[in-house]
C-alpha cells in the first residue's frame, strides 16, 4: 500500500530502489553481477515484481535498457563498478543521443574507502575513485554517488525524477556496504512521483501560432514532415491531428520512422534527400513552406550535407522550442501545444498532395528471381513485407538493413500506436546495437513478435545475448544478412578491414542454446528456401527464437546505400579550410 509502513528488515536502500522501479513502470532489470554489486542485486531481485534478465556482458545490458524503454519510457541497468560502468559507457552515451531515461545503477566501493588513500582493484590503480563518474558525466543528465545513508532516499529519487523529466540517463553509484542496512528513511512505501509536467508561456504560444499560421497559410504548397524528436515531446497524436487539419502532404525523417501512421492518406513517404522515397524529396524540397517537428539534422540524415532545404522557408518545431523561417523564436512553447493550437486556425492546403498525386509512379518489382538462383535483397525484403501486421515490430541494425527496412510500408497499428512499431539507432549509430537493443526491446512488449534484420559484421559485435533471449523464451524473428563483411563501411570508404570471417552464424547461436530451449535456425540461399523458412518461423515455429541466415552476394545492396555512401564520403573527406 502507498505511504504505508514496512518491516524493519526490509526498510533498506536496496528494497527502496527495487520498489522505486516498480513504481515508475520497469519489470525488468538488466543486470551483469560483480563483487560490488551483489549484495545490491540480493535486494533487487528480492521485489517480487522485478525480474532479473542476466546479460553476458555491460554493452548488451546498456542496449537491452536502450530496446525497452523504447517501449516502456524508461528501463534501468545494473553493472560494478568502473569496470562494468566502463564498458556499459557506449550504450548509455546512445540513450542519450535517443533522449531515453535509462537509469544506469553501478554497484560501487564500500563507503569507508572514499576519501582514504586506499588503492582497490577494478580501477586504474590509483586513490582516485572518480574515472567512472567523469566519464559518465559527459553522457547522463544526472549523476548520484551514495555513500552515506542518510542522504540515500533523497539521492535516489532525485537522480529517477530527473532521469523521467529530461527523458535522459541517469547514473546511480551505490556504496556496495549499503543496500542491506535498514534505515529510517526507508521504512515506507515510496510515494509514487508526482512530477510537475512542463507547460508552454501562454502569451509564447499564443504568438508561435499566430507567426506560424500568418506563414504557412501565405504558402501556395506546404508539407510536414515528422522528425525523432516526436517521441521525447510526446506529441505524436497531436502531430497527427494537425496532419488532418492541414492537408499538407505528409512526410517523416528517417529517425522517425514508426511514430507517424504511413496508412495515413496524405503520407507520402520518408524524407531523406536523394536516398529517401521516390517523389518525396522532390516535394518536400520544391514546397515554399515546409513545417519541421523534431528534426535531427546531422550529416547521417542531411545525406553528407545535401539536403536542398532553405531556412527561410521552414518551421521548426522542436520539443519546446518554435522557430518561424529563421527568424522569429518562441521559447517555453511544447511541441505538442503548439500542434494542438495551430491545427485548430490552420487554412486546410492540399495541393503539395495534389501535386505529388498527379507525379507519383508506383515503384516496380524486383525481377523474379529463376529457380534456385542466389538469393537478392530486394527480394528478401519483398518476403519480409508480407510478414509485418499490427501484432509485429521491426527493429534494423546500423547498416543497409536502415536502407531496406526504411522502405517497409508498416501497416496500421491499434492504441495509442499508430503503426507497427519500427526502431533504430540513427544519431549513434553504433554497430551492434541491435541484438542487445532486440533483448531489451522483446523483453518490453510480449504481446508483439520483432523482426530484426542485423548484418554479419554487426552481429559478431554483440552476438551473445542471443542466449538471454532464449532463456527468456522470447519467440523474435532474426535475418542474419550474411554478406561477408562491413558493407556500410564500404561503401563509404572500402579497405581490407571490412572484411570479416565468417562464422557459422546458425552454429553459433545453436551452440548458444545447447539443445536447452526454444530455437529454430535455418540457412536460406535462394527464394524457395526463404518462402519455407518464414512459413515455419510464422507457422510449427511460431512459440520460438528463430534465427534465418541469409546469404547473398557483398555487392547486393540497396541503390540508397550506394548513393548514401558516397556522399558521406565526401562529406568525410573534405579538406581543411584554409588558414
Amino acid at each position: 500500500m502507498e505511504g504505508s509502513d514496512i518491516g524493519n528488515k526490509e526498510a533498506t536502500m536496496g528494497r527502496h530502489l527495487a520498489r522505486r522501479l516498480v513504481e515508475i513502470g520497469i519489470t525488468d532489470i538488466f543486470t551483469v553481477p560483480g563483487d560490488f554489486n551483489l549484495t545490491l542485486l540480493d535486494h533487487l531481485i528480492a521485489e517480487p515484481r522485478l525480474k532479473n534478465i542476466g546479460c553476458c556482458n555491460e554493452l548488451n545490458a546498456g542496449y537491452a535498457a536502450d530496446g525497452y524503454a523504447r517501449t516502456r519510457g524508461v528501463a534501468a541497468c545494473v553493472v560494478t563498478f568502473t569496470v562494468g560502468g566502463l564498458s556499459v559507457l557506449n550504450a548509455i552515451a546512445g540513450a542519450n543521443s535517443e533522449n531515453l531515461p535509462v537509469i544506469c545503477i553501478v554497484g560501487g566501493p564500500n563507503s569507508n574507502d572514499f576519501g582514504t588513500n586506499r588503492i582497490l582493484h577494478h580501477t586504474i590503480g590509483i586513490p582516485d575513485f572518480s574515472q567512472e563518474l567523469r566519464c559518465f558525466q559527459t553522457v547522463t543528465c544526472y549523476q548520484a554517488v551514495v555513500n552515506h545513508l542518510e542522504d540515500a532516499h533523497e539521492e535516489i529519487d532525485r537522480a529517477i525524477s530527473t532521469a523521467l523529466k529530461e527523458s535522459k540517463p541517469v547514473y546511480i553509484s551505490v556504496s556496495c556496504n549499503l543496500p542491506g542496512i535498514p534505515h529510517p528513511t526507508f521504512s515506507r512505501e515510496p510515494i509514487p512521483f508526482s512530477l510537475i509536467h512542463r507547460t508552454s508561456n501562454p502569451a509564447g504560444l499564443e504568438a508561435a501560432v499566430e507567426a506560424a499560421a500568418a506563414f504557412l497559410d501565405k504558402a501556395v504548397k506546404p508539407v510536414l514532415v515528422g522528425g525523432p524528436k516526436l517521441r521525447v515531446a510526446k506529441a505524436t497524436e497531436a502531430f497527427v491531428e494537425f496532419a488532418d487539419a492541414s492537408g499538407y502532404a505528409l512526410s517523416v525523417m528517417p529517425a522517425g520512422k514508426g511514430m507517424v501512421p504511413e496508412t495515413h492518406e496524405h503520407f507520402i513517404g520518408t524524407y531523406w534527400g536523394a536516398v529517401g522515397t521516390s517523389f518525396c524529396s522532390e516535394i518536400v524540397e520544391s514546397a515554399d513552406a515546409y513545417l519541421f517537428a523534431g528534426p535531427i539534422f546531422n550529416d547521417y540524415s542531411s545525406v553528407g550535407y545535401s539536403l536542398l532545404l532553405k531556412k527561410e522557408k521552414a518551421i521548426i518545431v522542436q520539443p519546446d522550442r518554435v522557430v518561424v523561417a529563421n527568424g522569429p523564436a518562441f521559447g517555453c512553447v511544447l511541441m505538442k501545444d503548439f500542434l494542438e493550437a495551430l491545427a485548430k486556425v490552420i487554412t486546410k492546403n492540399t495541393a503539395a498532395y495534389e501535386n505529388y498525386h498527379r507525379i507519383f509512379v508506383p515503384d516496380g518489382q524486383p525481377n523474379p528471381p529463376e529457380p534456385d538462383e542466389p538469393l537478392r535483397v530486394n527480394i528478401l525484403y519483398q518476403h519480409i513485407q508480407k510478414m509485418l501486421t499490427p501484432d509485429t515490430a521491426v527493429l534494423a541494425e546500423t547498416g543497409d538493413s536502415w536502407f531496406n527496412c526504411l522502405k517497409l510500408k508498416l501497416p496500421e497499428g491499434c492504441g495509442v500506436c499508430y503503426t507497427c512499431r519500427y526502431e533504430f539507432q540513427m544519431q549513434y549509430g553504433s554497430i551492434g546495437w541491435s541484438v542487445g537493443a532486440l533483448l531489451g526491446y522483446a523483453q518490453s512488449i510480449p504481446d508483439k513478435r520483432v523482426i530484426a534484420c542485423i548484418g554479419d559484421g554487426s552481429f559478431q559485435v554483440t552476438a551473445q545475448d542471443v542466449t538471454t533471449m532464449i532463456r527468456c523464451e522470447q519467440n523474435s524473428v532474426i535475418f542474419l544478412i550474411n554478406n561477408g563483411g562491413y558493407t556500410i563501411e564500404v561503401e563509404i570508404h572500402d579497405g581490407p578491414y571490412n572484411v570479416i570471417k565468417n562464422w557459422n552464424y546458425t552454429g553459433v547461436v545453436e551452440a548458444f542454446n545447447n539443445d536447452d530451449g526454444k530455437l529454430w535456425t535455418a540457412k536460406v540461399k535462394c527464394e524457395e528456401e526463404l518462402i519455407e523458412a518464414i512459413a515455419t518461423a510464422t507457422g510449427e515455429k511460431e512459440d520460438h527464437l528463430c534465427f534465418i541466415e541469409v546469404f547473398v552476394h557483398k555487392d547486393d545492396t540497396s541503390k540508397e546505400l550506394l548513393e548514401w555512401g558516397s556522399r558521406v564520403c565526401s562529406a568525410n573527406s573534405r579538406p581543411p579550410n584554409p588558414q
